[in-house]
């Protein structure tokens, strides 16, 4: 994955009546914080110390820059001193960008024996912190309060995932879903509108015709699809089956279109694409080991056209990128059937072709079988097993005019026996807090069938990006019932139908 150096700029405020020593001795603190957060390998990204800012214009002027600075991802605040609150007014009024507070001080414990009043004056996170609280309050800016000793591994770890979250933000306000057709025909949550999500995540969904990539398969050199056929069996187990001529050359048209795919994001700058079965003329068959590679590799996918969730899956990527290891990762989902027997309720995630190998629990293997549906040939595809343990599922989807983040924790299960005639990768999960209540709320939220999973995003970090992006976000979990999430739902409309 191909990331930005995105930065984050750590932000100290005070005043200029403490005098010269007690400034110089604020600058100094906040350089070492900086300096140690920076060397403790927790952060995704790196900080970036600016000079105490003391005076109404100093603040604008540093959040006006932050906001110019393409690199710079969000700002953290301290209050080392106490600060007041109205000289932060106009900065925040001009700001736009993830904001993170954080309510720590440089000193870990009361120094009882020592502390007087040039330490009382000095330390006074306590209650700066609440002066610059009230005011984002009251102003009711979107921001991030994380509580704790900055050399706590806890609160770097916070600050990480908040990183992550912001991160993930500032990609998609240049992210490009490539839209091969449109979505499926008559699809009605799959659907929605481009111009508001370019207006409020940043998502760009332009459209190309699906003879736009046919041109660029057309182009492709036999010598190149030939080394990545190697490339494949080097990878996965090939299944060759009875015929294997007719496998190979199955597998290598999927080689074709994953190298076209390739070189069409790239010089369309896509991050992000989504296809639709119903809409594959001039191609043989239906990308399926194609997509999941690039999924792979960081790219976002929606099936028939559900450009939203490529979106998502996309954010999940970016969120994560550093941390995906064998069976830890991301993945594009679908709910496809229940097991409703009594005391074993789950339900089976899968998709057609394109679910992300990263999730595997062992070495995929590569095979070719019919589709049926489509009406093109038979396309080569990852069959797996994914990884147990927890994980979430999430769907953005479109409420009238605005959007709603749904999220489900779930923790993955081995099934109870082999799925030999399925040949999809696929997952077995119980949803928490179980299979009625969480199906009766995701269907209350109007949440979509396909999702974007992953093992390594909690809900404290989807629900810090929906913060930062606006929008509203409900999740599902093992504290759910489902009469206090429907009212949960009536108050969101409350809030966020005003805000649109």
């Amino acid at each position: 994955m191909i990331l930005k150096d995105y930065e984050f700029w750590f932000v100290t405020g005070s005043q200029d009546l403490y005098g010269e020593d007690t400034l110089k001795q604020v600058a100094k603190d906040s350089k070492e914080i900086v300096e140690s957060l920076n060397k403790s390998g927790c952060l995704p990204c790196p900080l970036v110390w600016k000079p105490t800012l003391l005076t109404p214009l100093s603040i604008r002027e540093t959040l006006e820059q932050a906001n110019a600075d393409g690199k710079c991802a969000g700002i953290i605040c301290w209050m080392h001193t106490f600060s007041p609150a109205k000289m932060w007014i106009a900065g925040l009024n001009a700001y736009k960008k993830p904001l993170l507070q954080l309510n720590t001080q440089f000193n870990e414990k009361i120094p009882y024996a020592t502390m007087d009043m040039d330490f009382m004056n000095l330390n006074q996170s306590a209650h700066g912190d609440r002066e610059f609280g009230y005011i984002t309050a009251r102003m009711d800016i979107p921001r991030k309060v994380i509580v704790g000793h900055w050399n706590d591994k806890m609160t770097q770890k916070r600050i990480a995932d908040w990183m992550r979250s912001a991160r993930a933000v500032a990609d998609g306000k240049t992210l490009r879903v490539i839209r091969f057709g449109d979505n499926m025909r008559e699809v009605a949550v799959t659907d929605g509108d481009k111009v508001a999500a370019m207006v409020k995540f940043g998502w760009s969904v332009p459209y190309y015709g699906i003879g736009d990539l046919v041109e660029y398969m057309n182009a492709v050199k036999q010598a190149d699809i030939d080394a990545l056929y190697d490339e494949y069996n080097a990878k996965y187990e090939i299944v060759l089956g009875t015929d294997k001529d007719f496998t190979v050359s199955h597998i290598k048209e999927q080689a074709r279109i994953e190298l076209a795919l390739r070189a069409f994001l790239k010089d369309n700058d896509g991050s992000a694409l989504c296809t639709n079965f119903q809409d594959l003329h001039g191609m043989k068959q239906l990308p399926g080991l194609a997509i999941q590679r690039l999924l792979a590799d960081g790219y976002g996918f929606g099936a028939e056209g559900d450009w939203k969730t490529s979106a998502l899956v996309r954010t999940f990527k970016v969120m994560t990128a550093g941390l995906v290891t064998t069976g830890k990762g991301n993945a594009f989902m679908e709910d496809y059937t229940y097991n409703l027997e009594n005391g074993k309720e789950a339900d089976l995630g899968s998709h057609m072709l394109e679910v992300d190998p990263e999730i595997a629990v062992s070495k995929p293997r590569v095979e070719v079988h019919p589709l049926g549906i489509g009406g093109k040939e038979d396309p080569a595809r990852l069959v797996f097993n994914a990884i147990e343990g927890k994980g979430l599922v999430a769907a953005v989807v479109q409420m009238g005019g605005r959007f709603r983040c749904v999220a489900n924790e779930v923790e993955v299960i081995k099934p109870e026996a082999d799925l030999p005639k399925l040949p999809v990768a696929r997952m077995l999960w119980k949803p928490l807090p179980n299979l009625a209540t969480s199906a009766e709320s995701w269907i209350l939220a109007g949440g979509g069938h396909h999702t974007a999973f992953s093992n390594i995003i909690d809900a404290d970090m989807l629900r810090d990006w929906a913060e930062m992006v606006g929008i509203e976000c409900v999740v599902i979990d093992a504290d759910t019932k489902v009469h206090q999430f429907r009212n949960e739902l009536r108050w969101n409309e409350a809030y966020w139908g005003g805000r649109r």
